[in-house]
């Protein structure tokens, strides 16, 4: 991948921060957990996100399938301090997202689906 590319998607994540405060962290990874780009604080271990984000994915998605539930659109995981969503780019890359504990959900995973739609093309 090129590094304009790249610097893209790293100013689109930047971009989807900024629209949604509560957003602390992000990255699109590919469903195989390599890291295409990332706004990740130094203390977060970007390979670490990206090998756990495509394995919720890929676990999420096959619990939709199992228990009929449709294509999965979603995966959010809350914890003590705060959230981790994810959401499909496409079918070969997840967008993950931290979030803050008192985050607004339903801003967080607006903004994400928009982010998601730029975000494809650049994966595809």
């Amino acid at each position: 991948m090129n590094d304009s590319r790249a610097n893209l998607m790293v100013d689109r994540l930047r971009q989807m921060q900024v629209t949604a405060p509560d957003i602390i962290a992000s990255a699109l990874v590919t469903v195989d957990g390599l890291t295409l780009a990332s706004a990740l604080p130094s203390d977060v271990e970007e390979d670490r996100v990206s090998a756990m984000s495509a394995a919720m994915l890929s676990l999420g998605e096959r619990i939709a399938t199992e228990l009929n539930r449709g294509t999965l659109d979603e995966v959010y995981i809350r914890g003590e301090e705060g959230f981790v969503l994810l959401t499909a780019v496409g079918q070969d890359a997840v967008l993950t997202a931290l979030s803050r504990n008192e985050g607004r959900l339903g801003l967080i995973f607006l903004e994400m689906r928009r982010a998601a739609i730029d975000l494809k093309d650049y994966v595809s």
